[in-house]
């Protein structure tokens, strides 16, 4: 048999099996979102809305919670936990981190966070909305994030002071 048509079938079968490697990963994280959503617990933080309005990306909020103004990120773990406590009706504030999951009492939860120069992320902080609807979003008071037993979490929408959506 030819070298070349050997390398070349090698090189074709090479490809496929990292295609089909690619699109198994990326149905499962799909599945792993899909499972947050469906089955993960509704948590309201309270926030602080930040920057409406970005010229390239659209109408958004940028959002900063209350309870982290002045921790600094060099006193806490770069990746790690928010231990979030209970504080009302699905309503949870900030109360420390830690590295590890657990410890954490009955009424709190966790959620994965990072923390860099630019400050403290926990789950998503940017909320995109369709442009022109801004007013609607003024009454923000809460973000809405649905959490996993593991601490991921989805972005799932802004609520208002009475804890009801912003369509």
């Amino acid at each position: 048999m030819n070298p070349n048509k050997r390398t070349d079938r090698f090189n074709k079968l090479m490809v496929a099996a990292g295609l089909v490697v690619t699109i198994v990963l990326f149905n499962i994280a799909i599945q792993s979102k899909e499972s947050i959503l469906a089955n993960g617990e509704l948590v309201l933080l309270e926030m602080t809305p930040v920057d409406p309005r970005a010229p390239f990306q659209g109408d958004y909020i940028d959002i900063d919670f209350k309870g982290l103004q002045g921790v600094s990120v060099d006193s806490i773990p770069k990746k790690g936990f928010c231990i979030l406590q209970q504080q009302g009706e699905r309503v949870y504030k900030p109360v420390r981190f830690q590295a590890t999951l657990l410890p954490k009492d009955d009424n709190e939860k966790a959620i994965r966070y990072n923390a860099n120069r630019w400050g403290i992320e926990i789950g998503s902080s940017t909320y995109y909305f369709q442009e022109g609807k801004a007013a609607l979003y003024d009454s923000a008071h809460y973000a809405g994030y649905r959490i996993d037993p593991t601490g991921k979490s989805i972005l799932v929408g802004l609520y208002d002071e009475n804890r009801q959506r912003i369509p």
